[in-house]
């Protein structure tokens, strides 16, 4: 494999969050009843027509100031032709010749990766298979959402290289609040050309594009296969087919699926229905001025005015939504690197991947930090900390409630901690021979013996004060 290279382009399709689809006034909701969100304008009907959505438009040219490419002056949509059975049109409004952005890069480790465009385009429906049924149901909510293609240049080098292009670009799209990314719902999906050529070559290989994956594992995956099947390919003397590839998760491999297409397959041609936009310095300017502090800035602040390490810093503002609530919780109660911990402890364990926006988060910040502060103030453990901030997060219940509901106030009356130490001493004799015979660790154990008689709720300073000053008086 050494003396071969990989060359990768990505086309990412991204979901833009607005409250109605491209060319008509249905709602772009998630999840509703199959056939619910429509109407004649996006199933095609005949004599209907598209009228465009301005707020697709300004993600659009957000997103090309974001990314410093090249906002069009002049852009029109086109009519991409070709039949399939979730496109009720037969044909797609998309652009083409004269997209809305051209150019920009996004740069990863120091190196830039070069876009070719930023176009826009409306979705397609949705085929589902019902297993074993033998047939397949269309469900057209989802025709017509504003789609955002992001077309890079074949500037990607490697798998890896590709997942972590895809893993910023993800996370500066949500800072732009341009969609919600989210690839279990199908916001964002990528689907990756790749070749291979032997390197020194400066000639591109027949290309093959890989769709179906559905996570940037996926990506990684999928790219990293594709890229030893060409390569045993070229070693026994045979020759790549240009062709569309699907991705088999539960094998791990491609599948053909399709003959690729070329431009010319679609029968590109003005859209008639719509007329050209023309963007002047003025929009892009009021534009320009809603693009915020982005994720490299951020989190430079955070290293600077919060004191937090650059690992610290790079799990925070990973997601907006977790960065936001860390800067809520910060103001409410002025220690940022406890605050972290417990976030990027607790909280990330319990999101678990899922991208929420702060006020979505179940635990609201001013219910952690009443948990911080009972733990300052020596009300309660950690260890109990740690239970109430899972059921708070749960349930919805204040932390106050809940140690006043279970009685669960650290334990600080030194007479029943007694009790409870004269009871741990006898029942482990061999920690205490451990300890008479010099092992410090033993005192640790201990510790936690009583913490678990106690249920969490002793002081394990004053538990551990107790204890050695029983040791001691041993004989």
């Amino acid at each position: 494999m050494d003396e071969y290279e990989v060359i990768i382009g990505l086309e990412i399709h991204v979901e833009l969050l607005t409250k109605t689809k491209m060319f008509c006034s249905c709602l772009t909701k998630f999840g509703g009843s199959p056939n619910t969100y429509i109407c004649p304008v996006c199933v095609g009907f005949p004599g209907v027509l598209p009228v465009i959505n301005k707020k697709a438009i300004e993600l659009a040219i957000k997103t090309g100031i974001a990314f410093n490419s090249n906002i069009s002056k002049f852009c029109r949509f086109a009519r991409k032709n070709y039949f399939y059975p979730d496109l009720p049109k037969n044909y797609q409004i998309s652009q083409y010749q004269e997209p809305i952005a051209t150019g920009g890069y996004l740069e990863i480790d120091g190196k830039k990766i070069n876009f070719k465009r930023i176009h826009l385009e409306e979705d397609a429906g949705k085929l589902l298979h019902p297993e074993g049924a033998g047939y397949s149901y269309v469900d057209f909510n989802r025709s017509g959402i504003p789609l955002l293609e992001i077309v890079t240049e074949p500037d990607i080098k490697s798998p890896e290289e590709g997942e972590k292009f895809l893993e910023k670009l993800k996370q500066i799209l949500e800072y732009l609040e341009i969609s919600d990314c989210n690839m279990e719902e199908g916001s964002l999906r990528c689907d990756a050309n790749i070749s291979i050529r032997k390197k020194g070559e400066k000639e591109l290989g027949v290309k093959t594009e890989v769709k179906n994956m559905n996570s940037f594992k996926s990506v990684r995956k999928a790219l990293l296969y594709e890229s030893k099947r060409q390569i045993e390919i070229l070693k026994r003397g045979e020759k790549i087919v240009q062709e569309t590839r699907l991705w088999n998760e539960k094998e791990e491999i491609t599948e053909s699926m399709r003959t690729k297409e070329e431009a010319h397959d679609y029968r590109y041609f003005p859209e008639p229905d719509l007329v050209p936009i023309e963007i002047n310095n003025e929009w892009i300017e009021e534009i320009k001025n809603q693009i915020k502090e982005l994720p490299d800035e951020r989190k430079e602040r955070f290293k600077k005015d919060y004191g937090l390490s650059d690992y610290d810093s790079s799990i925070l503002i990973s997601h907006k939504g977790i960065a936001d609530y860390f800067e809520i919780c910060v103001k409410l109660y002025k220690k940022p690197k406890i605050i972290a911990n417990w976030i990027m402890g607790e909280l990330l364990a319990q999101i678990k991947g899922k991208i929420l926006k702060a006020d979505d988060i179940p635990l609201k910040p001013p219910h952690l930090i009443e948990i911080l502060k009972m733990i300052d103030e020596g009300k309660i453990t950690g260890s109990i900390g740690k239970e109430i901030f899972k059921e708070s997060y749960q349930t919805g219940i204040s932390p106050i409630e809940i140690v006043n509901k279970k009685n669960l106030i650290q334990i600080q009356d030194e007479n029943l901690l007694e009790k409870v130490v004269e009871e741990v001493l006898k029942e482990n004799e061999k920690a205490v021979s451990d300890w008479k015979k010099g092992k410090e660790q033993a005192v640790a154990f201990l510790v936690g013996q009583v913490m678990r008689k106690t249920k969490g709720k002793a002081n394990p300073n004053l538990a551990k004060e107790i204890l050695i000053k029983y040791l001691k008086n041993l004989k």
